[in-house]
């Protein structure tokens, strides 16, 4: 099952300068195991992405189509093939 992750210019460097990264998972895939292969493929973006815990850091945003997967399954959230994930990173500031 392949899944597009897009990331953000600020991730970019950490995953070989892709815009746009296919993520192929086996079985059932979720957020979590979807980031678990991301992370194994570039493994950089481990510590931008996830805590020590494996949890979605609180400053990561994923959203599945118009949906923020926190108020989804979070990590848990299914997904089906051809499905995309945009990867936001939240934006403190004034």
């Amino acid at each position: 099952m392949a899944v597009a992750v897009k990331l953000p210019a600020v991730l970019r460097p950490f995953a070989g300068g892709a815009e746009q990264v296919q993520v192929e998972v086996s079985g059932d895939a979720t957020v979590g195991s979807v980031f678990a292969a991301l992370e194994a493929e570039h493994p950089a973006l481990r510590r931008r992405l996830t805590d020590d815990q494996g949890a979605l850091r609180r400053h990561v945003n994923v959203f599945l189509g118009s949906d923020n997967v926190r108020d989804l399954n979070a990590l848990d959230t299914p997904l089906s093939d051809g499905d995309e994930l945009l990867i936001l990173p939240s934006v403190a500031g004034g």
